[in-house]
């Protein structure tokens, strides 16, 4: 971690992220190349494909790029003037880009059906953009998730002028927007800063509530070990450079109370079984308490650790960090909870059980050596009396 260090997303480090699905396999070097030709540093692109979800049917190609805080028109010029093999036809606007209003705007503008002349006033607007809304909903119930062929597009309902009209003003391309996302530095700082903090007040208040139900050795334990969770998956996102966002954020906050949940189940069966065997060795204690909840562990684990793994193969791009902490906490925190709180449970309380038998012994041999040297004089002074001379 401290080499690597981590690889901030845009929510933290400040940029802007874009998902951007295309009609075709995408290449990543030239979408790389036509960032670089709007001037956006090679070494600060990261391209990313997007995962495909379950039930989506034909596969959707879509690459998130991630790039300094640029506004998204800039992302949009780049690909269009640079990402086609041939330039976009001039004076035509990219129909799976645009939404519904712009289309309206430019159908209302060029009227190809003479609606504004045939129609009461009003009524050429309505129906242009009730034409707009229906191309932008087949846009995006399309297999392929945008429009490839505009003769494609269903003109059921309207003017069937519309077919004939739409390559006159529209053309469909190679990509489509479909999410963007931008966060200034000082808001990705802020963020930052929030994160951490509420990971800190989560342990905070954890480390109180186990302190007022067991004792407070049992709370620093149980911090100690869910520490040693975040730590180990903090280690393994810097390993891999994964990116870290608000998601993992969520997963860390969600890996803690799951880790420290099964840290209270052991302390909890370890204090109902010191009541009725108070005079046995707290480590034969111990030992039989996690044997007791090894089971419900090994089963409560094993069915959380199936879903997330289903989550991570099937969840998509977005929940991949999500996932990934939750696999990794769980493999860890299982460990955690029995080969990290309960040792250090047992070195504290053998630590202080040291302590307390030093101080008795201490104890009894000062109070050995003042009887003994209470004896001594005593026997001193009976043989001056002895030896002294009789007046």
């Amino acid at each position: 971690m401290v080499t690597r260090g981590f690889n901030l997303g845009v929510d933290f480090a400040g940029g802007s992220k874009a998902t951007v699905r295309f009609k075709s396999d995408p290449s990543e070097d030239r979408i790389r190349v036509a960032l670089e030709k709007v001037g956006i540093a090679g070494d600060k692109i990261t391209l990313q494909r997007s995962g495909q979800r379950i039930g989506q049917g034909a596969p959707r190609h879509e690459m998130i790029v991630t790039v300094p805080d640029i506004p998204k028109d800039k992302i949009i010029e780049a690909l269009e003037k640079h990402y086609p093999q041939a330039a976009p036809p001039a004076g035509l606007t990219n129909l799976n880009n645009g939404g519904a209003r712009e289309i309206a705007i430019i159908l209302l503008e060029k009227d190809p059906l003479s609606f504004r002349t045939n129609l009461p006033p009003g009524d050429a607007e309505k129906e242009y953009n009730r034409f707009a809304e229906s191309v932008i909903r087949y846009r995006t119930s399309a297999p392929a998730g945008l429009i490839t062929e505009l003769n494609q597009i269903p003109v059921d309902g309207f003017d069937a002028k519309f077919r004939e009209a739409l390559p006159k003003f529209f053309y469909a391309g190679e990509f489509s927007l479909i999410g963007f996302e931008n966060v200034g530095p000082q808001v990705g700082q802020d963020l930052q800063r929030r994160a951490v903090l509420v990971t800190l007040v989560s342990c905070l208040g954890m480390l109180v509530f186990i302190a007022f139900r067991f004792e407070w050795i049992y709370g620093v334990a149980a911090i100690v070990a869910t520490l040693h969770d975040v730590i180990v998956t903090l280690g393994m996102f810097s390993l891999f450079q994964w990116e870290i966002s608000l998601t993992f954020i969520a997963a860390i906050l969600t890996l803690i109370g799951y880790s420290m949940n099964d840290t209270i189940v052991i302390f909890d069966r370890i204090r109902e079984t010191l009541k009725v065997r108070r005079r046995e060795d707290l480590v034969k204690v111990t030992n039989d308490a996690l044997n007791q909840t090894l089971s419900r562990t090994i089963i409560a684990s094993g069915l959380t650790f199936l879903s997330v793994v289903a989550l991570l193969l099937f969840g998509g791009e977005v929940l991949k960090s999500f996932s990934l902490v939750l696999v990794i906490g769980i493999l860890i925190g299982t460990y955690s909870s029995i080969a990290v709180a309960s040792p250090i449970m047992i070195w504290w309380k053998r630590r202080e059980e040291g302590q307390r038998q030093q101080q008795e012994t201490e104890k009894k041999a000062l109070k050995k050596k003042g009887a003994g040297e209470s004896n001594a004089v005593k026997v001193e002074s009976k043989t001056t009396a002895k030896s002294a001379p009789a007046r």
